[in-house]
């Protein structure tokens, strides 16, 4: 065999298993996404299950439910164990700005007297030309969804994480 053929045969292999690796990548990363996607599907419909359900203080069941609990079940439905209250929950994932938000984004606020403390939180569940909606446990309304746009929401807004 010439030295020339088998320097040549070596980059052709090296090169085909390059593309193999690289192929696999790029379809990993497809999968991934859809996985990520239907992950976040599901954090939204099991929160919305739980629409109409009352507003309790520490509930975690159909029968009274806080915000934390709300996604402490979302989460959980696609194995994600999430910390119990929303001061807890705010401190994982990435942090995303306001106008970056996207479907399955934890949402945090201050509805308390201290504007910077976590009191309340709620989990995107749309974002349109129309705005950006989130659903939580509201201690008037019990679960139900809402627009960020809201004067009151928009006030009390701190930030978004990403946990998917």
């Amino acid at each position: 065999m010439s030295p020339f053929f088998k320097e040549n045969y070596a980059k052709t292999f090296i090169l085909f298993i390059f593309l193999i690796l690289f192929t696999g990548f790029l379809s990993s990363c497809s999968s991934s996404k859809k996985a990520r996607n239907k992950d976040i599907e599901k954090v939204i419909s099991t929160a919305r299950s739980y629409r109409g359900t009352p507003y309790r203080y520490g509930g975690t069941t159909r029968a009274g439910i806080d915000c934390s609990a709300l996604i402490f079940h979302a989460y959980g439905s696609v194995g994600i164990n999430m910390p119990r209250t929303s001061e807890s929950q705010s401190k994982v994932g990435k942090s995303v700005s306001g106008g970056k938000l996207q479907k399955g984004d934890l949402v945090f606020f201050a509805t308390g007297r201290r504007k910077k403390q976590v009191t309340h939180s709620g989990i995107v569940t749309e974002v349109s030309n129309k705005g950006v909606f989130f659903i939580h446990s509201s201690t008037s309304l019990g679960v139900t969804e809402d627009n960020l746009g809201n004067s009151y929401w928009k006030k009390a807004f701190l930030f978004g994480k990403r946990v998917l």
